[in-house]
Formats: structure tokens, sequence, C-alpha cells
């Protein structure tokens, strides 16, 4: 198992949090959701940092290791109303100055991230998402730890599509990623939790875990909706999320022990023992030219669907499952192979596997090189398999080739050819890595001269290169 497995405290409600911090430990949950609240870890109490302090001894005694800090407490801002102000509120003041403690607590307990909501407009939708935008701008301009919004049944932002279009608004701030709440997905999203959990991605930080009905927003026992249960687990753990994923059963403190115990026993049932790629993954540790059989395989076991559908459909920019899939096994492979043995092994999986292989070999490239440094021998074997893929004609193709790769080890005038053939063939030049810093006079020369050409012909300019000759 890749996650942690946690439980979170708003659904103690009726404990101390000593006490509801004990219960969890002893049932066997390593992490924990800590919304705080009154009773629990008050951010505005006088001896905050104090507390902080105890609480922090308090999660390492009990071998509490992941945390999340939650800010959905109903009446900790206002007495008379519940969950406000929001960051759609008149005035967000205090929700914002909330947030900014809540990272400050974060920070100084080691969690993962803090988890957020947009809360419910009550006002046109362009002056709430306005608010939204701004209200978000200005946390992130004071936030020191990772922010994961959570889509909210009824709330602004109520499907995971919002929070990636308010992510690409605010131009894909570093620090805020995604809270996936899967019996939200059960009542509101077009698709399932296992597919949501795909589409996050590497930008899914946090998890909520209980089950519901469709159009229902109520937090249900596992079994009790239509959660299926063991395949978000799964989803889970192909994509290789190593965060927690905490029960969330708000409505439960009446009966915590007994709902908290039961909720682990129905995690431990339905957990995969060991996923399709776990096993190829320790078959290739123990057997490095197995992955010569495991790599065509990759696509029937795992899916082909891209990493993120709504905002890159076809897996140009952030790759499809089967590539995440196949760079997890060449990051094996490599570190079972010394330099030359694995560029010729990465050459005969990429000279006799078909365009999907071939695009996880570049992919696969792209991620070793983000993780460190590569040998001359695999570089060279690179720099041949980007060559050649820079001259074909299929896009996943080529934008798989223009990756973190090429940025780092293809001379400027490659470089430069390969980002006209992106332009060329409809590759969108997000996909291009490093194009803000490698980009040059000639290069946009080159732009100019083909944005010329098409113009004299008839023909549209993608608005990407246009953008890239505007800004200079």
């Amino acid at each position: 198992m890749t996650f942690t497995l946690g439980y979170g405290t708003n659904g103690f409600g009726n404990h101390t949090l000593d006490d509801a911090l004990a219960v969890i430990a002893e049932l066997g949950y390593g992490g924990v959701a800590l919304t705080l609240d009154h009773n629990h870890l008050d951010p505005y109490d006088d001896d905050l940092p104090k507390e902080v302090d105890r609480v922090a001894a308090r999660l390492s005694s009990l071998g509490l290791n992941r945390v999340v800090i939650e800010t959905g407490a109903r009446y900790l801002l206002d007495p008379w109303r519940k969950h406000q102000p929001t960051l759609l509120s008149d005035d967000p003041g205090l929700r914002i100055d909330f947030l900014r403690r809540a990272m400050k607590v974060a920070a100084d307990l080691g969690a993962d991230c803090v988890s957020f909501w947009s809360g419910v407009s009550t006002v046109d939708d362009d002056v709430a998402w306005r608010r939204l935008r701004d209200g978000v701008a200005e946390v992130l301009d004071h936030a020191t730890v990772r922010l994961a919004m959570e889509p909210e049944p009824g709330h602004l932002v109520q499907h995971l599509a919002d929070v990636l279009r308010l992510r690409e608004e605010l131009g894909e701030p570093g620090l805020l990623g995604v809270t996936l709440d899967v019996g939200h997905c059960v009542a509101v999203e077009p698709v399932d939790a296992a597919a949501c959990v795909r589409q996050a991605g590497d930008l899914l930080w946090n998890v909520q875990l209980d089950d519901m009905m469709p159009n229902v927003h109520e937090h249900l026992e596992f079994g009790t909706g239509q959660l299926d249960l063991r395949a978000t687990l799964g989803a889970l753990a192909e994509s290789g999320y190593t965060g927690l994923a905490a029960v969330e059963l708000p409505r439960h403190s009446h009966a915590a022990p007994e709902v908290a115990r039961r909720s682990i026993e129905a995690l431990r049932a339905a957990m995969p023992v060991q996923t399709w790629l776990e096993k190829a993954e320790s078959r290739i540790r123990e057997t490095p030219s197995a992955i010569a059989g495991l790599f065509p395989a990759v696509g029937r076991e795992v899916g082909r669907s891209a990493l993120r559908p709504d905002t890159d459909p076809h897996g140009l920019v952030d790759g499809t499952i089967d590539d995440q899939a196949r760079s997890r096994l060449l990051a094996v492979l490599a570190a079972q192979l010394d330099a030359p043995a694995l560029a010729s092994e990465v050459g005969e999986l990429y000279r006799y596997g078909d365009d999907a292989e071939r695009r996880g070999v570049l992919r696969g490239l792209n991620e070793l090189v983000a993780a460190g440094t590569l040998d001359q021998p695999v570089v060279e074997a690179g720099q041949q398999l980007v060559a050649d893929a820079l001259r074909a004609n299929d896009i996943r193709l080529v934008a798989a080739a223009m990756g973190v790769f090429a940025a780092r080890h293809l001379d400027q005038h490659a470089w430069r050819h390969g980002v006209l053939k992106c332009v060329f063939v409809g590759v969108p030049l997000a996909a291009v890595a490093s194009i803000e810093v490698r980009k040059d006079g000639e290069l946009l020369r080159m732009l100019a001269d083909f944005a010329t050409e098409r113009g004299a012909a008839g023909r549209d300019v993608p608005a990407d290169a246009l953008e890239l000759l505007k800004e200079g």
C-alpha cells in the first residue's frame, strides 16, 4: 500500500482531541485529518504555540505519522452562521486569516497540506468566482505549506474540474492542489471515484474516504452507498498516491469508536493485496529482463486514458495512465542496471515497441531526468530516440519527445526544430519543457516565418505560437 489510512477528528466531536487520537491510533490508523475547532486545537487559543507542540508530541508518541489540517469546522468563526464567512463573502477577511493560521499550524506539525473549500455562493456566479480567485490568490501570497482545495457538493467549486480551472486561472501555482472526497464523486461527479483519482493525478494531495448515494450529499459508512471501495483504493495504489486517505464521517461522533472500527475493517477487506503494477515492479527488481514482456502489457492492465481528461484529453501535456505506469517500470529498471546496460535496454524497448511503448520510454526518460542526472551512455541513447520520435507524425510521440529530457540534453539547433515540429503537427507548446528558458531569437524568427507562410496560405497559426511571438 503506497498511502496511509487515517481518520478525521471531526468524526470524534464528542471526544477530547487526546482521546480521539488515542482511539484512532489503537484501531490501527496511521494518520489523522485534524479539523481545527474549539475543542480540537483551536487556532485562536492564546497558548496555541505551546498546544501545537504538545499535539505534535502526542501524534509522534502514538505513531500517527501523517497529518492533514482540515478547515471545515462549522461554528468556529461565527457562532450564529454555519461555515461563515467564506472566501465568497462580502468580507472574507476572517476566513483568510483562519487559513493563514491553519497554514502556520500545518507547518509546525509537519502536515501534508491544509485542506479547504470555496463555500456556497449567494451572489452572481461571476462575482463569486472573482471573489474566490482573489481570495485564494491572497492566501497563496502568504502560503508556506501546500493548500488542497476540496470540491464540495452545493458549493461554487463543486466538481474536480472546477479546482483544475481555478488552478489554471491562477497560473498553475505550485502550492495549490486537490483534496478529493471519494463520496462526493458518487454524489455529483460525472465519473466514478477511481476515474477522479486518475484525473487528479499528481495534484492529489489529500483524500477523504466515505460512501454516498448519487445526488445525495450525506456521508455514509462503507457499504451503505454506491462507492466501489475496492476500485477506488486500487486506483489510489495504481496512481502511486502516497498521502493520507482519511475516513470522513463528520456526523457519526455519537458512535465514533465503533464506526472507526468498522471503517478500518472495511478498508482492510477492500484493500488490493498487490496491484498488477506493483507485481510488475517486483518482477523487474528480481529479473530486470522481465521488463521486455511487461512493457507491452501495461495498457491492457492499467488502462490507456489521459491522466487529466478534462484539460488534456489526448494526454499530450501530462500523458496517459499507461505512460505513467511505464515510467514507473523504467524507474525501477534504472535502479537495477548500470548505465551501459540501461542504455541498451531502453533502446530495445523503444526499437521493438509500438507507439504507446515508445511514448512510455520517452516519458520514462523525462522522469529519470527529473529525478537526477543521467549517465552519458543513457543520454546518448535517449538523444537518438528523441531524434527518431521527432521524425514521426504521431502527435503523442512528438509531445513525449519534447519533455524534460529534450530540454536538458538536445542541442539548441535540434531543440528549436523540435519546437517547430510541435507547432506544425498540432502539439500544444505546454508540452514543451522549459520553453520559456530555452527560447531564443532564432526560434522566434523561425516561428515568425512559419506564421507568415501559414497566413499567406490562408491557414490558422496556433494560438500558443502567436502568444510566444507576442511575448518575444
